[in-house]
């Protein structure tokens, strides 16, 4: 299981890149692999505003429809429309070109509250 060290993670199976001011922001390898083979994802609205623990969205593989929720509170400044042709990409590569959303207007209470990658693999065991 890939855990890149310079992100942070949620319990939830969320992942959080800081980048020069936004937030990218997609799940973690565990999550995609326990979902399976990943076919459709709903994603929220470039615009909206959404509040750490709120479902922004939902990932539906072949087995299962499992809600998305905000790590971080924040406004949507982009979303990953490639996922719309191709949402396996989170299956193959969850962490580059399977990223999810990017937020700004992110505070900074949120991210100090997120896990570091040796503290997330911990919930994992």
């Amino acid at each position: 299981m890939s855990l890149p060290k310079d992100l942070l993670y949620t319990e939830e199976h969320e992942w959080v890149k800081a980048e020069d001011g936004s937030y990218l922001i997609g799940i973690t390898d565990f999550a995609q692999d326990q979902l399976g083979d990943i076919v459709f994802v709903e994603l929220p609205e470039v615009g909206d505003t959404v509040a750490k623990g709120d479902s922004i969205g939902s990932i539906e593989s072949v087995k299962t429809v499992s809600d998305f929720y905000a790590p971080v509170s924040g406004k949507v400044v982009a979303v990953n429309e490639t996922l719309e042709d191709e949402p396996e990409l989170i299956n193959s590569n969850p962490y580059d070109t399977g990223w999810i959303l990017k937020l700004t207007e992110v505070e900074d209470a949120d991210v100090s509250a997120l896990l570091s990658s040796e503290d997330y693999e911990k919930t994992l065991d």
